[in-house]
C-alpha cells in the first residue's frame, strides 16, 4: 500500500480520518459511491472540503493511486469528483488508480478549484 507522504492524516482538531496507518490484512475496503445530501452537518461539510482540498493540492488533474487514502472518506467523492482512471477498475485494490473529474469538482467546490 502506497503511503501518500505530506497528505494530512485527519482534519485537525477532529476525528475525521483521511488516511490509514497500515493496510488491512484482509484487503482494502471497497470504494462505493455515497450520496452527499444538502442537509449534512457543518462539521461533515468542513471535512469534505478539507479532504478535497488536500486531494487537489496533492494530485491536481494527474491520476493517483488510492494507496492509504481512507475508503470511507474517499467514497463521498467516488463516482462524482473522483473517478476511476483505469478500465477495468477494482474498487477493493490499494493500487487502484483514480483521477479528479475537473468539471464535477469545479461545480461542487468552486472555491477550491476556481476557474
Amino acid at each position: 500500500m502506497l503511503k501518500h507522504r505530506g497528505f494530512p492524516g485527519r482534519l485537525p482538531g477532529t476525528d475525521f480520518q483521511f488516511t490509514l496507518r497500515r493496510a488491512n490484512p484482509k484487503g482494502a475496503t471497497p470504494l462505493a459511491a455515497r450520496e452527499r445530501r444538502s442537509d449534512r452537518r457543518a462539521p461533515d461539510r468542513r471535512a469534505d472540503e478539507a479532504f478535497f482540498k488536500a486531494l487537489w493540492e496533492n494530485f491536481g488533474t494527474e491520476p493517483f493511486e488510492r494507496g492509504n487514502l481512507d475508503a470511507g472518506r474517499l467514497s463521498w467523492f467516488f463516482g462524482r469528483e473522483v473517478i476511476a482512471a483505469t478500465d477495468p477498475f477494482d474498487p477493493a485494490d490499494y493500487e487502484a488508480m483514480l483521477v479528479i473529474d475537473l468539471r464535477a469538482a469545479r461545480a461542487a467546490f468552486p472555491d477550491i478549484i476556481g476557474e
